[in-house]
């Protein structure tokens, strides 16, 4: 393994790939083998952990799906603890108290009810957005105003691909990326 960063965007890039004819509605960035490699994955996490090392997160949140997978990753990383943010959540018991938020549009135009379980985030909390690539913003902004009603500090968003257009979501959100999308094949 490498932790060189110019290394790992070299290995990000040739690992990446379009699927469908750009001018297809169904066209859409394969990222699968970034997962497969064991050493893509580890330097991927620890380069992720490495945007926000020493800002005191104590939180690291992933919206399901591949949030899931990273979060995790970068979570260890920080010496943090994981959050998962569900999409579409529902409670298990009338006792199992979420907090929801609808985001604004995301990649695919849909207005998603994102949740988290009210117990895992406190006000004390320092809380980190991981995902794979952001491309409206919308999921992030829905994470975020979930972070901000329980009153925690959101430190930002740690993302492999950028795909924003809009730099006042990227300086709301806190953006900082492995790679841009103009950056890939």
């Amino acid at each position: 393994m490498r932790s060189d960063r110019a290394y790992l965007r070299a290995r990000l890039r040739e690992t990446f790939t379009w699927l469908g004819d750009r001018t297809d509605e169904r066209h859409h960035a394969e990222i699968s083998a970034w997962w497969r490699d064991p050493g893509l994955l580890s330097d991927i996490g620890s380069s992720l952990a490495d945007l926000f090392r020493g800002r005191g997160v104590t939180a690291v949140l992933g919206v399901e799906a591949r949030g899931f997978v990273l979060g995790p990753l970068v979570a260890v990383g920080l010496g943090a603890g994981f959050v998962e943010v569900r999409k579409e959540p529902s409670a298990a018991s009338d006792s199992d108290r979420w907090i929801r938020r609808v985001t604004p549009p995301d990649y695919r135009d849909r207005n998603l009810t994102l949740g988290v379980r009210r117990d895992l985030i406190t006000s004390a909390d320092q809380v980190l957005l991981v995902d794979d690539w952001v491309d409206t913003g919308g999921q992030a902004l829905g994470a975020r105003r979930i972070v901000d009603e329980v009153g925690a500090t959101w430190v930002g968003t740690a993302v492999i691909v950028d795909a924003l257009e809009n730099n006042a979501v990227r300086r709301e959100l806190g953006v900082k990326s492995l790679l841009h999308h103009r950056d890939l094949p």
